[in-house]
């Protein structure tokens, strides 16, 4: 059995928009975001990591990314973070 686990991360972009993504290296993927080496957020910097799940394989992760990409999950990750998106300045 592998210790590494898979993470389910969201990024919130200057827009004020979600981004939800998963990988097994959490740290060097965030850093690819914020140095706009990913097509998805490169025109969308700066982002910022705001929420992220730990998974103990591939398979929940991409079951949780997809969750969290339908509308009960947005619903979830909306509710979950409320206090965070509303605060004007959380993307500086």
């Amino acid at each position: 059995m592998s210790n590494k686990m898979f993470y389910v991360y969201v990024l919130f972009d200057k827009n004020r928009n979600f981004y939800i993504g998963y990988s097994k290296d959490l740290k060097a993927r965030i850093k690819e975001h914020r140095d706009g080496k990913v097509y998805s957020t490169k025109t969308k910097l700066p982002i910022k990591l705001i929420y992220y799940e730990a998974c103990v394989n591939q398979f929940d992760a991409v079951k949780r990314e997809k969750y969290l990409k339908s509308g009960p999950g947005r619903k979830f990750l909306k509710n979950r973070l409320k206090r965070f998106i509303g605060d004007k300045n959380l993307i500086k």
